[in-house]
């Protein structure tokens, strides 16, 4: 049965219903404390949330998480078939989940990854085969108390993605996983967690999606990512909620010595976005990345950003941000930088573009950088401007309809995101774009 509302006799429950340990269960009543005595954030966009109304968990459509894509019912394999999962997953992945509402449906792997010992699975899965691993890793990076919504995750998460990559282990295709809710008023609370070891590597790649309807949904993820000494972690995300869903997701990355975290987020649906993927360079010559577009259109607020904390010495960071506001959209970007002392000899770069591309839409910078040694260099550069008339008349000059060069433009303008997109993914944003102004 659903779960509508929550209490803690309906965490309980859902404890229950997965057959957890009994710590786990006490770990969700504690989240579920500090939820109920947690306010709403103090900045970025008035969240407006009933929580009464929400559905926290919708039992698995099928029995198990399948293998075999032909045994999912065929309602849910209709949809992610829409989706294009099964092509994707022939054509060049190397392993791949798809979740639906609140439990996973499918996962798959080559034999290759099994033989060279990774973990791929769904996080409920995890918790039950893998219990010494996953809590050495769970809720040590994003505590559940940091805010009302990582304490919401913590009470009710179900789903998301579990991944461990031994050391010197590297992984030459993605791995990924599709996230749909598919309900009115549906919550989707999934957990994932990533162990990249030591001189290893992984491409992990993530999609979103959701139908609209008249009520509000909610999408409150948590992830957390351990990146070891020399190792490299890419974590893709394409989300594309539609205008009735509040994405607040809490993304964090902890990276030692010499090793490297890049996100690549495109945030390109939901009503209201608060989503800074964050990483804690806490090892010497550790690097961390973000290359992020947002989109808002109508009724659309987009409050994205990064984090990064520089913690040891002769570590870097980039930042690179692209934001797009039509038809009254706002887009933010709101960052935060911060060099320790300890931190000596290290760089920072970021780099916030915006495109208006008319009157009632706008745009704010909201940048927070401190940097408490000498030896260390931060630079902070933020442009805002509107579609130029004079690169519209050149381009309608060749014979190309405003329409046409306006695209060209917003293409160019994403060119830095799109370049690091697998091409598959590349021609799906693109396909997006088009048909979003």
């Amino acid at each position: 049965m659903d779960i509508v509302g929550i209490s803690t006799e309906k965490v309980e429950q859902i404890s229950r219903i997965k057959q957890e340990p009994d710590w786990m269960c006490s770990f969700r009543k504690q989240a579920y404390a500090k939820f109920c005595s947690i306010a709403q954030p103090l900045f970025g966009p008035e969240l407006t949330i009933d929580f009464d109304k929400i559905t926290y968990y919708k039992p698995r459509v099928s029995k198990k998480v399948e293998k075999d894509w032909q045994k999912i019912p065929e309602d849910v394999r209709t949809t992610f078939d829409k989706l294009g999962l099964p092509d994707a997953e022939r054509k060049y992945l190397a392993g791949i989940g798809a979740q639906y509402e609140s439990e996973a449906v499918y996962h798959n792997m080559i034999k290759e990854l099994e033989d060279k010992h990774i973990i791929f699975c769904d996080t409920d899965t995890a918790l039950k085969k893998y219990p010494e691993i996953f809590k050495k890793y769970f809720n040590k990076l994003v505590k559940y108390d940091e805010n009302k919504y990582t304490a919401l995750n913590g009470a009710v998460w179900s789903g998301g993605t579990f991944i461990y990559v031994p050391p010197h282990t590297k992984i030459d295709r993605p791995l990924q996983s599709y996230f749909r809710m598919n309900s009115e008023n549906m919550g989707q609370f999934e957990r994932t967690l990533i162990i990249v070891d030591d001189d290893s590597e992984l491409h992990y790649m993530e999609g979103c999606t959701a139908p609209t309807y008249s009520t509000d949904s909610l999408h409150a993820a948590v992830v957390e990512i351990y990146v070891g000494k020399n190792a490299k972690c890419r974590y893709t995300t394409i989300q594309n909620w539609s205008d009735n869903v509040y994405n607040l997701v809490t993304k964090r990355a902890i990276v030692d010595e010499n090793g490297l975290m890049e996100w690549i987020d495109g945030n390109i649906g939901s009503s209201v976005n608060m989503k800074y993927p964050s990483c804690i360079l806490s090892g010497t010559g550790a690097n961390g990345k973000c290359i992020s577009i947002a989109v808002a259109n109508k009724n659309q607020i987009q409050d994205t950003g990064a984090k990064m904390i520089h913690l040891a010495p002769y570590t870097t960071s980039d930042i690179i941000s692209k934001s797009i506001a039509a038809n009254g959209g706002e887009a933010d970007y709101r960052g935060t930088v911060r060099i320790n002392k300890g931190a000596h000899h290290s760089v920072s770069h970021i780099k916030c573009d915006t495109i208006i591309i008319d009157k009632i839409s706008k745009s704010d910078t909201i940048p927070k950088n401190i940097v408490e040694n000498s030896t260390s260099t931060l630079n902070h550069e933020a442009t805002v401007a509107k579609i130029s008339p004079d690169k519209l008349f050149y381009l309608m000059t060749r014979g190309i309809s405003e329409e046409r060069a306006k695209e060209l433009i917003i293409m160019g303008f994403i060119d830095r995101f799109r370049e690091e997109l697998p091409m598959e993914y590349a021609v799906e944003l693109n396909a997006l774009l088009k048909n979003y102004f």
